[in-house]
């Protein structure tokens, strides 16, 4: 079974048709692709353009043809992609740019059952198979003298259990995965030699099916997991001797089922330097957290920090301020999951064991997998102080440890009316993660949506949420969807969410939860969705503004937001609209809003796919009325109406309190939404504006837990305070600096023991490196002053505005003319102000000066040059 082309043949082939591809249209009016960057993945008759450094993928082309199409395979010597139709045996498909189809029928193929595996070869020579050893040739070539034809049949040296091949341009020869053993085979079709290359390391112990596979120009190999959608790659697979091969993950696709892949196998695909600290390959990743990047050069091998006691908040505003009050009393005791004393969790006879439980009535650890992922120990990690916060009717959690390190984490909640309201990949990203990627996996062959995310601390990890409701036969309904909306509504629901610092792991956790229900009731029904092509990789609110990082997969030109904004803790929400376009696979997307406490979310694309669901907020403001004889009469979070234009960091939004104690009550301010330390040691003072009665304490809640405080007598009349950080000492007498920040608490107490009325308003919280400014120097605040004047070098200009904001000075000779040398921009400050005007170069003789604030208030008057 020869075919007669050289590799000077190909070559010559090859450019031809690089050079000449505006004059190509080879028996029909589609182009050809022209060696596309691209991989294309087939599904059904679906097709999917994968960009394999991102593992990213858009649907390009729905029912292509009515037949699904597999065995696909670009063809280099006219730059089409062809594939073998399923279903009718004799027929191939040819594929153009424009994913228009030609069906052509080849009489002489054998009928055989479908032939899902086939690639072409540099010259044109396609080659396909089913199962067993024999394979079938079709020359494709459209300068051979046999173009379209049948060539004959051959036989592997040997059987093996592959379900994709591919050509490799640097050698021309055929490579292949098998499943179960892991094994890569190097195959030569002119004799039918199968070569045992040997288990890839990266891919010991899989037991995946690998329907997708592709080659760049360098041959590199890689390989798509049908059931994870993981691709792996094999560096150089044409220099592989004895065994020795060089294997990683390299991106974290969709899973795919009825599969297969095509790619020019002379087009590069972009690597990233995982020590440059940029984003080679355009994915969005930089080197660490690029998955190529895995266990390479300083990058660790992907981590899991986070344990199943941080997760469980429900991510809707509803319950913003009780998840204030939980994690305030977490960061007031210095709460710490102490996995070394938690109950171990171990397997018993009942484990799997059928009928044990009415199925809306399981114990929901009976619901837990065991002795599924090589863990060393299970410990039970429940969140008790979620019930009286969410709506779950029971809890249970537990963490899988290897070693001392949590490998694994999984929460099973019981919820009676509806879906669990928390959604893993909305609060995390709230909680300051980012989200590097959403796609899917395949159960029972059903797609369920995965997603990695990036913690706040650095860990790395693949989540996974469902949940199984009963129909009226009690029998299970197992349900994935992005949108808690998507849900089935009023009903009862067993919820899922697994996160893993693997995604195998992942999978067979999930797939044994399955069984585990299956132990119960029948598994009757599966209702997923698709995952969001456009999504919200990080976001984050920052003075009037919410700042977001979008991944746009599907190449969408703009999105739309609309949601709730509060203005304030206590303020009711106002619904908005707003849209904004997109730029490219990444773009930064800044949203103005205006001062907010937080805004829920759905970003919609111009494509109608799923959309993403988001919540950011700034760190909150909370009442800490836990003790008794504790009445509180009024509260009121008041919204910043003004930008910030200080060089400080500002603590947003004002509060108003009346309330009556024996003891204490008080106000808090995390520093972060997730209530994480802060490091704010560059500044030196706290400054804030206060009336009220009595004392007002001020404590400094740091990261480790220590407590530093300062007191300060109020007023009825406000008063604005400059803290220096020595201020604030512990109880052994310690001062401290602004560094590892959690909390800031105003508590007013009661100094008698009975019950005192307390008043307190609170305002322009901030820190900064400004001094409290000396007394004004004239009691008329519509006045401004210019002293020393007459001037001999310098002298300073007093003014007071009410409204913080921006001025611009000018001076003018008495001719009237603006001396551009001395116009100045600069900061207005809610309070006394002042400016810094140098003679720097003015004659002697009489200047006029005018002053203008943003607020529209004009200060004008003359300065004396000696």
């Amino acid at each position: 079974m020869k075919h007669f082309y050289t590799l000077t043949t190909f070559l010559s082939l090859f450019f031809l048709t690089f050079l000449q591809i505006g004059l190509v249209k080879l028996y029909a009016q589609s182009e050809p692709f022209n060696c596309s960057y691209n991989a294309y993945l087939f599904q059904y008759n679906d097709i999917y353009a994968i960009d394999l450094a991102s593992g990213s993928s858009y649907l390009v082309k729905e029912n292509i043809i009515e037949n699904s199409i597999n065995g696909a395979a670009y063809n280099s010597a006219d730059g089409f992609i062809w594939g073998y139709v399923s279903g009718n045996p004799k027929t191939i498909v040819r594929i153009g740019e424009n994913f228009e189809t030609d069906l052509y029928t080849i009489p002489e193929i054998p009928v055989t059952n479908n032939n899902y595996v086939g690639d072409i070869d540099l010259f044109g020579q396609y080659y396909f198979r089913a199962g067993g050893s024999t394979y079938h040739h079709v020359d494709l070539n459209p300068d051979s003298p046999n173009y379209l034809q049948y060539v004959g049949s051959s036989s592997l040296s040997q059987s093996i259990n592959i379900h994709d091949w591919a050509f490799n341009a640097a050698d021309n020869m055929l490579y292949s995965v098998e499943k179960k053993t892991n094994n890569l085979y190097r195959i030569d079709v002119e004799t039918g030699n199968v070569e045992n290359l040997g288990v890839v390391p990266i891919l010991a112990g899989n037991n995946y099916t690998y329907g997708a596979v592709y080659f760049d120009v360098d041959g590199n190999f890689y390989v798509s997991a049908n059931q994870t959608g993981t691709v792996y790659i094999i560096r150089q697979v044409q220099n592989i001797v004895s065994g020795i091969m060089d294997s990683n993950v390299f991106a974290f696709g969709p899973a795919s089922a009825s599969n297969d892949g095509a790619r020019c196998p002379s087009a590069p695909v972009p690597q990233e330097d995982c020590l440059n600290g940029l984003d080679d390959d355009g994915d969005g990743l930089t080197d660490c957290d690029d998955p190529s990047c895995s266990g390479v050069a300083a990058c660790p091998v992907i981590q899991l920090a986070s344990s199943g006691n941080d997760g469980g908040l429900e991510s809707n505003d509803r319950l913003a301020n009780l998840i204030s009050k939980r994690n305030y009393q977490r960061a007031k005791t210095n709460y710490r999951f102490d996995a070394l004393a938690a109950k171990k969790v171990k397997k018993n006879k009942n484990y799997l064991r059928k009928g044990m439980f009415a199925p809306n009535a399981i114990e929901l650890n009976a619901l837990v997998p065991l002795g599924i992922i090589g863990e060393s120990s299970t410990i039970e990690s429940a969140p008790e102080d979620l019930l009286d916060l969410t709506n779950a009717s029971d809890i249970y959690a537990v963490d899988y440890l290897n070693g001392s390190e949590t490998m694994s984490a999984l929460m099973v909640i019981k919820t009676e009316e509806q879906v669990y309201e928390h959604s893993k990949f909305i609060c995390d990203r709230f909680l300051g993660a980012q989200l590097l990627s959403v796609s899917t996996l395949q159960l029972r062959e059903h797609n369920f949506i995965k997603s990695i995310i990036k913690q706040a601390d650095g860990a790395t990890e693949f989540a996974l949420s469902f949940s199984a409701r009963l129909n009226e036969q009690n029998q299970f309904v197992v349900e994935s969807h992005w949108n808690i909306d998507a849900y089935a509504p009023n009903t009862a629901f067993y919820n899922f969410q697994i996160w893993s610092n693997s995604v195998d792991d992942l999978l067979k956790l999930a797939d044994e939860i399955l069984n585990l229900l299956e132990s119960n009731a029948p598994i009757v029904d599966y209702t997923t969705s698709a995952p969001p092509p456009v999504f919200v990789k990080s976001a984050r609110y920052e003075r009037g503004a919410v700042h977001m990082n979008v991944v746009n997969n599907n190449r969408t030109e703009y999105i739309r937001l609309e949601g709730g904004i509060k203005r304030s803790e206590t303020s009711q929400a106002e619904m908005v609209g707003l849209q904004s376009p997109l730029d490219g696979y990444i773009d930064t997307v800044a949203v103005e809003t205006g001062n907010i406490f937080d805004f829920g979310f759905r970003i919609s694309n111009d494509n109608g796919d799923t959309p993403d669901d988001l919540f950011v907020a700034d760190a909150p403001w909370g009442l800490d009325d836990s003790q008794a004889g504790t009445q509180v009469n009024g509260y009121e979070i008041i919204a910043s109406e003004e930008a910030y234009f200080g060089q400080g960091y500002p603590v947003e939004r004002n509060v108003n309190l009346v309330a009556t104690t024996d003891t204490y009550v008080g106000v808090y301010r995390a520093l972060s939404p997730r209530f994480a330390p802060v490091d704010l040691s560059t500044y030196d003072n706290l400054v804030f504006s206060a009336a009220g009665t009595g004392t007002l304490e001020i404590q400094l809640i740091k990261g480790n837990g220590e407590t530093y405080s300062h007191e300060v007598a109020l007023s009825a009349t406000k008063e604005a305070f400059y803290l220096e950080s020595s201020l604030f000492t512990n109880i052994s007498g310690n001062s401290t600096d602004f560094a590892n920040l959690k909390v800031i608490q105003f508590n007013m107490k009661s100094t008698s023991g009975d019950m005192e009325e307390k008043q307190l308003q609170l305002s322009a919280v901030e820190f900064t490196n400004e001094d409290k400014p000396a007394a004004f120097i004239d009691e008329d605040l519509t006045r401004s002053i210019v002293s020393p004047n007459p001037v001999t070098t310098e002298t300073t200009l007093y003014f007071y505005d009410e409204v913080a904001g921006e001025y611009t000075l000018e001076l003018f000779d008495i001719s009237g003319r603006v001396i551009g040398s001395h116009t100045n921009h600069g900061v207005v400050k809610q309070g006394q102000n002042t400016i810094k005007i140098s003679r720097k170069g003015l004659d002697s003789g009489l200047y006029f000066y005018r002053l203008e604030s943003s607020s529209k208030r004009i200060w004008s008057g003359r300065i004396l040059v000696k």
